[in-house]
This record gives C-alpha cells, structure tokens and sequence, in this order.
C-alpha cells in the first residue's frame, strides 16, 4: 500500500492506477483533468492530492464477494492517506449497499460517495480535484488553524455524505459539520449530543444511520 509522502501529485493533477488506462473514467476524464498513469499504487485507484486518494468499488466487486473489504481495511491500517470509497450503486448491486456504508463510514471513519456509474464517477473526480485546486489556490498566509477548518467543513464530499442521512438537508448537515467538525466524530456521537445540534426526531435517524 502506498503511504503518504511517497507519492507527490502536481498541482492541479491526477495520478491514475495503471490498470484504470483505457477505461470510461480514464476516456471521460481526459480533457476535463490533467492525468498521469502510475504503476505500484498499490490498493490506490487514484490520487486527488500528496494526502487524498480514491478507491473505487465496482458492481462486479461487490457481487464477486469481499475481496474489496479486504482492500479497504488493508488500505485504513496500513496508510495514514484520506481515503474516499467510490461504490456503484446499481439495481444489481444495491442489496450490497448497506453493508458497505456500514463498513466504510461506521467502522473504517472513511467517506462514501455512491455513483450509478464510470461516467457519473468522472464527474465526482473532476468536481473534487476543481475544489482542490480552489482551495490551494487561497491565500497561504492566512490563519492555518482556520483554514483547516474551512476546508473541513467545505469538503463537497464529505457534505454530500452527511446530506444522504434520511431528515438531513443543506443546513443540518452543516450544523452537524460544525459542531462535530469530522465525518469520524458525528458517527461516535450519542443521541443526547446530537440532539442539542438538530432536535430530538433527526437526532434518532442520524444515530439509526
């Protein structure tokens, strides 16, 4: 597994996984996206930044059994990278579904996005290397300890994530962000802690979930 540090992404690029060349994310990517293919990524798919990286999970992973929890609980213990879990979610694969967020989001503390598919997941990719490029772009002289809180709470994707909790929309995610300041923290908080951020009802669902 790579480890942070030994993979340095220019700005502004994505290195890609030698196995992704040719493929209908790697076709629909190029033009929108500088990318750059690698071998010896190991569990990695793609490279967002020197710290974010990518793991996608394909309908045919998960139908073909639980090598992919495999990959990702490799992945959690042997780097200290952010990881983003990019999963189909089909018809065919969508009885999986649950378990996988079960895995990802509760017991690794890792983000989920869910894609229909190659196509739909090229335009996630592009979004977040753009939010990337936005955010280096800012001012480095300013306050670091605010600007990593920032970025935390602007991170589309992991505003996304806390969005598709049944009862939450743009405002109570952003609360929820605020006041737990990680994806890790609000899926350890009680029912009483929640709460006092977004009322008794979502409270409950937010926990359920």
């Amino acid at each position: 597994p790579v480890t942070a540090g030994s993979i340095v992404v220019p700005f502004g690029h994505v290195i890609g996984n030698e196995k992704w060349r040719g493929s209908e994310i790697a076709q629909r990517l190029q033009g929108k996206i500088r990318l750059i293919f690698e071998d010896g990524l190991g569990l990695v798919d793609f490279h967002l930044s020197n710290r974010t990286c990518i793991l996608y999970i394909s309908e045919a992973d998960l139908v073909a059994g639980d090598e992919f929890k495999r990959r990702l609980v490799q992945f959690r213990n042997a780097s200290s990278l952010r990881g983003i879990v990019i999963v189909e979610r089909t018809q065919i694969s969508d009885q999986y579904f649950l378990a996988v967020q079960n895995l990802v989001v509760l017991e690794l503390g890792m983000v989920l996005l869910p894609v229909a598919n190659q196509g739909e997941a090229s335009q996630l990719i592009t979004q977040l290397v753009s939010s990337y490029v936005r955010e280096q772009s800012k001012d480095h002289n300013s306050n670091p300890f605010i600007r990593k809180q920032c970025s935390q709470l602007a991170e589309p994707s992991v505003f996304r994530t806390v969005q598709q909790i049944p009862g939450v929309g743009k405002t109570k995610a952003l609360l929820l962000l605020q006041h737990f300041g990680s994806i890790h923290r609000l899926c350890n908080a009680s029912v009483e802690e929640l709460e006092l951020v977004v009322g008794q009802t979502v409270a409950q669902q937010v926990y359920r979930f």
